[in-house]
């Protein structure tokens, strides 16, 4: 890597700690959404449809 390499290797490290870490916020915003969404159908009285 012509003696870049200790500035190479971090850099990787570090976008792949970001994308994990990204991908986890999003997970973890996902099962949350689901929860949301969950309480809020159980709350709401249930409707048919063309009423």
């Amino acid at each position: 890597m012509g003696g870049y390499a200790e500035f190479v290797w971090p850099s990787y490290a570090i976008a792949i700690g970001l994308i994990v870490a990204l991908a986890i916020a999003s997970w973890r915003s996902y099962l949350g959404a689901r929860r949301a969404l969950a309480r809020l159908e159980a709350e709401s009285p249930r409707r048919r449809r063309g009423s």
